[in-house]
């Protein structure tokens, strides 16, 4: 499996999860007997941490969201980047840009265009900012 297949599977599942309020596990259980979404190792590590910091998350998605409160989010845009945001802090393996990226590659595919605009721009302020706090950590270091 692709990383892009991973994100894919994941973003369908946590999504999925947003929507319906349903514990992860069952989801993961009814997405194996359908075997319409690919559940592996992979699939989970990047679900189950998403969902374990995604009270981080949503409050960092809510700072970077200057046009909608996350309650008025649609649950599509709002998964895209709860995993976004996640891959950026905490997946070493995966640079922030390429996470960004692959996020705006979702949102082009399941969204519609402003929505992807709107993350791309979420994702952008979130990155740039983060980047300059690390320049300025280095700098005072």
């Amino acid at each position: 499996m692709t990383r892009s297949e991973i994100r894919d599977s994941a973003f369908k599942l946590l999504f999925e999860q947003l929507l319906r309020g349903d514990d992860i596990e069952e989801l993961y259980d009814i997405a194996e007997e359908i075997e319409e979404i690919t559940v592996n190792d992979e699939v989970k590590k990047l679900v189950d941490g998403t969902l374990e910091h995604s009270e981080e998350i949503d409050g960092i998605i809510e700072g970077y969201s200057t046009s909608r409160k996350l309650s008025r989010m649609p649950k599509i845009n709002h998964a895209i980047l709860r995993m976004a945001v996640y891959e950026c802090l905490y997946d070493e393996k995966t640079p922030a840009n390429a996470a960004i990226s692959e996020a705006v590659k979702l949102a082009t595919t399941y969204t519609y265009k402003e929505d992807a605009s709107f993350i791309n721009g979420v994702l952008g302020r979130f990155s740039r900012e983060r980047l300059n706090s690390a320049k300025e950590a280095e700098e005072n270091a």
